[in-house]
């Protein structure tokens, strides 16, 4: 079996290596990759927004599965590209891919399938966006529309703030073409909860439920960012839970999905904030896997991956799999003056042997933002840099443990949150 894997980033890396733990016997691509990827498959050169370029790349190494991390050529067409040239590919056409690429086009299909989420209005016009803001009650969120690397959606505190968050989007261009048409929505309370969700269109499996850290700094606090950590499983994901959102959120946005002409297969992230009294809202959907929750779900899957990514590409009902007891935590290391103006560059120190895996536990580094110079020094090269995975028996020596690997790599300016998991911390404190 051939696999190849599309993208550069943790994310990728850690695809790369679940697939191969999961069929040692395949062969294993990544175009373009990263140092971290060359470790576990073959990385092929290109340009991953040329989508001719990548679905040639599939053809000429006759690939039996492609397997597309990021959003953005899923949102440019690979899909529909890779399908017109006969080829398997575990990721949505260009019409469901919307799903991420427009979060008005999201709320639409949400409204139209009865799927529970904030009330909300899309603007593509200045004036009329900062009346409504001018008449919303406090506090609200303001949303690019549009792919903006995880960074386009603002909690706004104040009327002020969103007038802000507006003016930069609509009037000043903050997140070019991906803020043409701006969300307005009402700000929901609750604990947020990352649910992936590997679909062949009609029906689902679930990853363990993971939980990101979106803000910069330790206490929720500073700017949004891609993600500077996650952990998985989450303890308010009970069975019940998991029925219900099974029920009234996937399975309805799936339907309406294909009743529009657009099914869906590969995996429905749906970013939820779950209630005080245990309602789940969907925030917004992906469609893709989550980075970096998925450095923290895929090293709990302990079998029948590469199965169920093949058979949700076909279209065929879904195989089972396994999950692996414990907990992993995942530390994202990011580059100074991340998000803003990452500074790139510095030369990075691994420890030597930090990966590992025996029974029960699992150290693990991803390269997201890495290069090697013309003399091999390993360095800097993207906002988010490495991850640092710890899986142990229990959350509390997974946290502490991803804490520590991350605390032993080494490069100038690097910043990372030791808190990640805070809420599952206070909730295991007798």
């Amino acid at each position: 079996m051939r696999i190849l894997v599309v993208g550069a980033g943790g994310r990728e890396h850690a695809l790369c290596w679940a697939l191969r733990r999961d069929r040692p016997d395949a062969e294993v691509f990544c175009t373009p990759g990263n140092p971290g990827t060359v470790q576990v498959a073959r990385n092929l050169p290109s340009n991953p927004s040329d989508i001719s370029v990548l679905a040639a790349l599939s053809v000429s190494y006759d690939i039996d599965l492609t397997v597309v991390g990021p959003e953005g050529p899923l949102a440019a067409g690979l899909g529909d590209a890779l399908r017109a040239k006969g080829r398997r590919v575990f990721g949505p056409i260009a019409s469901a891919a919307k799903i991420e690429a427009s979060k008005a086009f999201a709320k639409e299909v949400m409204v139209a399938a009865g799927v529970p989420t904030a009330a909300s209005r899309a603007f593509t016009d200045l004036a009329a966006a900062l009346a409504y803001v001018d008449a919303h009650p406090e506090p609200l969120v303001v949303k690019a529309s549009g792919l903006a690397a995880g960074k386009g959606a603002i909690v706004c505190a104040t009327r002020g703030e969103a007038a802000h968050a507006v003016r930069s989007m609509l009037g000043e261009g903050a997140f070019g073409d991906a803020g043409d048409t701006v969300v307005i929505e009402d700000f929901l309370e609750g604990e947020e909860l990352s649910i992936l969700a590997v679909t062949n269109g009609r029906d689902v499996r679930l990853l363990p439920a993971a939980q990101d850290h979106k803000r910069l700094l330790e206490g929720d606090e500073g700017p949004n960012t891609g993600g500077m950590g996650a952990y998985a499983p989450v303890s308010i994901a009970s069975p019940a839970l998991l029925t219900r959102v099974e029920r009234e959120v996937l399975l309805p946005t799936l339907g309406e999905l294909a009743r529009i002409g657009a099914p869906f297969r590969g995996v429905l992230y749906a970013g939820l904030m779950i209630s005080p009294s245990g309602l789940p809202n969907v925030i917004e959907f992906n469609c893709r896997l989550g980075d970096p929750e998925t450095q923290a779900v895929l090293p709990l899957v302990d079998g029948g991956l590469v199965d169920l990514f093949w058979q949700a590409a076909d279209g065929a009902p879904l195989p089972e799999i396994r999950v692996a007891p414990g907990a992993a935590v995942t530390t994202v290391l990011a580059a100074r003056g991340y998000p803003d103006a990452p500074e790139k560059g510095a030369a990075i120190t691994l420890p030597v042997g930090a990966s590992e895996e025996r029974s029960g536990v699992q150290d693990l580094i991803f390269h997201a933002g890495t290069r090697r110079d013309e003399h091999g020094v390993l360095r800097v090269d993207g906002g988010r840099v490495l991850t640092a995975t710890a899986v142990r028996p229990g959350f509390p020596d997974a946290q502490r443990a991803s804490r520590a690997l991350a605390e032993s790599i080494l490069f100038e300016g690097r910043q990372f949150r030791r808190d990640i998991g805070w809420r599952e911390e206070s909730r295991e404190r007798p």
